[in-house]
């Protein structure tokens, strides 16, 4: 079978085109004219083997395929521009300010230090940890260069959707958790209000008529993922960072409400920020791409 090889140039008009929703506006950003992008599209469709756009009123819209080329291109391109990075790695110095939540610490930190570390060995990171309270202010404030938020209708000047992932009920891994006897109130594990997560359960479980109590608060998640473990109770955050201790519980298991989804952002301090900033939001969409994905599945499985 022939080898296909995609052209970066392509690609790149491709999601630049999707991603504003316009290829005439994508011919603008790119330095092309419209016909030559089209003249791309229809290259890549054809390589494709089959149509990656359909007509929808005015406008286009992702076909099947084009939503699995799309993912696979940003991929692709991320990779390109990390080499042609990493080759002029030197060029880019200074230092950045990044928020996360803590949910990441331990999961996506360490994998966008390390790919941002190995292409800009000179740029200085500097990570803090806090709630989204906290990392918004900062980031308001100038204090925060770049912030990964859950969304919750707090906004900022500069912030960018990049996906949702479903909130999961969790419990411990171990079969220590006696489900509770009729008329015994739910024991929850939480962070120390306010919390977003936290909200979220207790008033999802007042809604359904679900009798709880507060079994243990901590500060920290590694205080809650502890006493998860112990089968003190069960809590509720994501399947993103989820400790090896714990497991994500079916919601008929304990007659739990089937809790929605949780979107994630990225805030900006700055509308048009340094290129390492820019560098470093790019590592941490693709990082995020593959890891939602795979929450979304496993939230779709405990929905089984």
């Amino acid at each position: 079978m022939r080898r296909i090889s995609f052209d970066p140039d392509v690609l790149r008009s491709f999601v630049t085109g999707v991603e504003l929703g316009s290829f005439s506006r994508a011919a603008d950003r790119l330095g092309r004219s419209t016909s030559a992008v089209s003249a791309q599209l229809k290259k890549l469709e054809e390589q494709a083997g089959r149509p990656l756009l359909r007509k929808v009123g005015r406008g286009t819209a992702l076909t099947d395929a084009g939503e699995v080329m799309l993912g696979y291109a940003r991929r692709l391109l991320e990779l390109n521009d990390e080499a042609a990075s990493a080759l002029r790695g030197g060029e880019l110095e200074g230092g950045i300010r990044l928020g996360l939540q803590e949910d990441f610490g331990e999961t996506l930190l360490p994998d966008v230090l390390g790919r941002f570390a190995r292409a800009h060995p000179m740029v200085r990171i500097e990570a803090h940890i806090a709630r989204n309270a906290e990392l918004l202010a900062r980031v308001d404030a100038g204090r925060l260069d770049l912030a990964l938020v859950w969304e919750v209708g707090m906004r900022t000047a500069h912030a960018e959707s990049i996906g949702a992932v479903p909130m999961c009920w969790i419990g411990a891994a171990a079969d220590r958790l006696r489900p509770p006897r009729a008329g015994e109130p739910l024991p929850l594990v939480m962070l120390e209000s306010p919390c977003l997560l936290r909200s979220a359960a207790i008033d999802a479980l007042d809604r359904a008529g679900i009798a709880w109590r507060m079994a243990f608060t901590s500060a920290s998640l590694a205080g809650v993922w502890a006493a998860v473990t112990a089968g003190l109770g069960v809590t509720l955050r994501t399947p993103l960072g989820l400790s090896a201790n714990v497991r994500t519980l079916h919601d008929a298991s304990l007659k739990l409400p089937t809790m929605g989804s949780l979107g994630l952002a990225l805030h900006r301090a700055e509308s048009e920020p340094a290129q390492p900033v820019v560098r470093l939001a790019s590592i941490i969409r693709h990082e995020l791409q593959g890891a939602l994905v795979a929450a979304r599945t496993r939230g779709r499985r405990v929905r089984d």
